[in-house]
């Protein structure tokens, strides 16, 4: 069997080594102002100033009731991701996108190092949308947000990241955003780039023939009807019932 026709023609030019090596160092010195100017931005962002949020904005944790204060388990920096939940709606019709970000943030203990904490702030309510966060076998930090997400929001929804500062007994958003800003959570995407394919996915500027069957809709992050990274959880024998 020769190889489907997508793999015979998705395949770039060879080179001698030489060739190759100079191709790569033109491409290496627009890949090094690249990361010069996001050092650039991030000083820019150190920069903004900040608003003042409640402190006491009440959420749900484990043990009950909790402010944002509590949030920050005494650190003074916190990142808040927020979850999207659709109620009343068994693990496969979660958020896909929220599964793949949120996924893929798992050792805590560099940001801890550096006086910051990670959460989840979930829409759903506590005990039901944190057993799916046990059914993934993620062990960060898990809030529901429900009845304060329009305060924490401030007409902005949806947004999905946010930074907060503490200073002594009070809170300030420092920074938010949404859309593709939140890839810098997924190191999955930064990887598929390096990639001759890439993500694969019909908005890349790619060559003719590269496969890219992936368009970006709902079923990018799933497969078999649910979220991607739900399987190997299924066949592990975890029960993904949520409503018990």
């Amino acid at each position: 069997m020769g190889l489907p026709e997508h793999e015979r023609t998705a395949l770039p030019a060879v080179v001698d080594r030489a060739t190759w090596q100079s191709r790569r160092d033109e491409l290496l010195a627009r890949e090094k102002a690249h990361t010069r100017e996001g050092d650039a931005i991030a000083a820019a962002r150190r920069r903004l100033p900040m608003v003042e949020v409640d402190p006491a904005t009440a959420l749900t944790g484990p043990h009950g009731p909790v402010t944002l204060l509590d949030v920050f388990e005494g650190r003074s920096k916190l990142i808040a991701y927020f979850h999207m939940w659709h109620a009343d709606h068994p693990a496969a019709a979660q958020c896909e996108g929220c599964t793949f970000y949120n996924g893929q943030v798992r050792e805590l203990s560099y940001l801890h190092s550096r006086d910051v904490t990670y959460a989840t702030l979930c829409h759903g309510p506590y005990d039901e949308s944190v057993r799916y966060r046990d059914f993934m076998g993620w062990d960060v930090p898990w809030y529901s947000m429900r009845g304060s997400a329009d305060a924490l929001f401030a007409d902005r929804y949806p947004f999905m990241l946010a930074c907060y500062l503490r200073h002594g007994e009070r809170v300030f958003e420092t920074y938010s955003t949404s859309g593709r800003a939140v890839e810098v959570m997924a190191p999955t995407y930064g990887l598929l780039d390096l990639t001759v394919h890439g993500r694969q996915e019909s908005w890349e500027d790619s060559p003719a023939g590269w496969p890219q069957p992936w368009p970006v809709d709902g079923e990018l992050l799933r497969t078999g009807g649910r979220p991607t990274a739900q399987w190997s959880r299924l066949e592990s024998g975890r029960a993904d019932e949520l409503s018990r």
